[in-house]
């Protein structure tokens, strides 16, 4: 019992040190970012709160406008909450990348049917309901990403004024309608989605420019949440009571998108959002017979940090958690959109690089190597805020078919390799020879 206690008392003194970091302003990461990042995003944040203030002119407001306000607080609270869940996870695998979610739905359909103000208010109590049920962003990034979906809802309220003045902010009818839907949802998503993708790159100048525009994929789930949006407004203006039948509707197919989801999380490693072992082997083998067929070469990392227990029992474990995601976000920041990296388990991880040469990967594994070599990470830890430095890696390079034939093959090599790279002082890259002895 005492121990139980004492490990209740700790983890209770963890859950206040990071509820006071963020709800203080001066230890937010933010006041640490270069330049540039902070005065793009406090410039964001400055722009939403003008408009916010510009809409209070907008004073025409009725009892329908109420009611349709409330409808929409209410689908988008029980939508949240039915996926608080899987959302958590994919919060984990989304660093780096721009963050697609189904939020649109709602406030797309407020742009359209509710006067700004009203639309103002039900976009912050979307995203301000979120972030409560989630936090897994600190306030401030939480400001950002509300400032760029009120900034595209702006937008969008400029189309539909400008198509159609005379019936703003309602819809106009007949084929006109549509055009003026299709501007305001290109509108609403274009400036959103600019501006995320502009925070991305300022952050991670190094980034891949492909990475940072994110999956296509994701852009067709927002364009499906715009198109969702249309439906819902146009059912609370004209037949309110059916936005129920709506409302199920929408829940059933958002619990049916899950299982997808669910499939994603499976598959990856809750720490780090990278993939976990399973599935990096499944690919593996996927991509190995792929080669074969292919007559391609194939390339494999075993990446081990190095002295990794001295951060543990230096900075306790919970900090060696934050280093292996920061190591994690570093790692997608070196490959490219086909190559896949994987956390075989504790400091070890895998990187699959698909048609690449020898020199190609083994460049690939210095440039990983000089970058882990060189951060700086950001911890909280018992006594408070930390630094980690001067963390090194040792890793190991096998070529397909070079140091092997079968994946088996390929991963022994990689791994002794890995081990070569340790006995020789460590931080270091070692390329698995043809014959695959060392």
């Amino acid at each position: 019992m005492l121990s139980i206690r004492h490990w209740d008392f700790r983890r209770r003194n963890r859950r206040q040190n990071d509820t006071r970091r963020v709800w203080t302003p001066t230890r937010w990461a933010l006041w640490s970012t270069p330049p540039i990042v902070l005065g793009y995003v406090l410039a964001v944040d400055l722009l939403a709160l003008l408009l916010i203030g510009a809409t209070a002119r907008f004073v025409d407001i009725d009892s329908a406008d109420w009611i349709r306000l409330a409808a929409l607080a209410l689908g988008s609270a029980l939508h949240v909450e039915a996926s608080r869940g899987i959302e958590r996870l994919r919060w984990s695998a989304s660093e780096g990348v721009p963050y697609a979610n189904l939020k649109g739905m709602w406030t797309f359909a407020a742009v359209l049917c509710l006067p700004p103000p009203l639309a103002v208010v039900l976009i912050l109590s979307v995203y301000l309901h979120s972030w409560l049920r989630l936090r897994r962003v600190p306030p401030y990034r939480w400001v950002f990403s509300t400032a760029t979906v009120l900034l595209g809802a702006a937008a969008a309220a400029v189309c539909m004024n400008g198509i159609s003045p005379t019936t703003y902010p309602d819809l106009p009818g007949g084929p006109l309608g549509l055009v003026t839907v299709a501007a305001a949802a290109t509108a609403y998503w274009f400036v959103n989605y600019a501006l995320v993708v502009g925070a991305v790159l300022l952050s991670n100048p190094e980034a891949n420019g492909r990475k940072a525009l994110g999956p296509l994929s994701d852009q067709l789930l927002v364009f499906g949440a715009l198109g969702l949006g249309v439906a819902t407004s146009s059912l609370l203006t004209y037949q309110p009571w059916l936005t129920v039948a709506l409302l199920v509707t929408v829940l059933g197919m958002h619990r049916a998108l899950l299982v997808g989801q669910f499939q994603f999380a499976a598959r990856t490693d809750p720490h780090t959002g990278l993939a976990n072992t399973v599935f990096w082997h499944e690919i593996a083998t996927k991509e190995l017979e792929r080669a074969q067929h292919d007559h391609t070469s194939l390339g494999v990392l075993y990446l081990d940090l190095d002295h990794f227990k001295t951060v543990n029992d230096t900075y306790g474990h919970p900090a060696g958690d934050q280093v292996l995601k920061a190591i994690a976000v570093e790692l997608k920041h070196e490959i490219r959109t086909d190559d896949l990296i994987g956390r075989l388990g504790g400091e070890e991880f895998a990187v699959l690089l698909p048609k690449t040469s020898d020199a190609e990967i083994a460049q690939a594994a210095e440039r990983i190597r000089r970058r882990i070599a060189g951060l700086s990470i950001s911890v909280t830890t018992q006594a408070g805020p930390a630094t980690v430095e001067g963390l090194t890696c040792s890793i190991g390079a096998a070529t397909y078919p070079s140091a092997g034939c079968s994946l088996d093959a390929l991963l022994l090599a990689a791994d002794t390799a890995t081990y070569a790279a340790k006995n020789a002082g460590r931080n270091r890259v070692v390329t698995a020879p043809a014959n695959g002895d060392l």
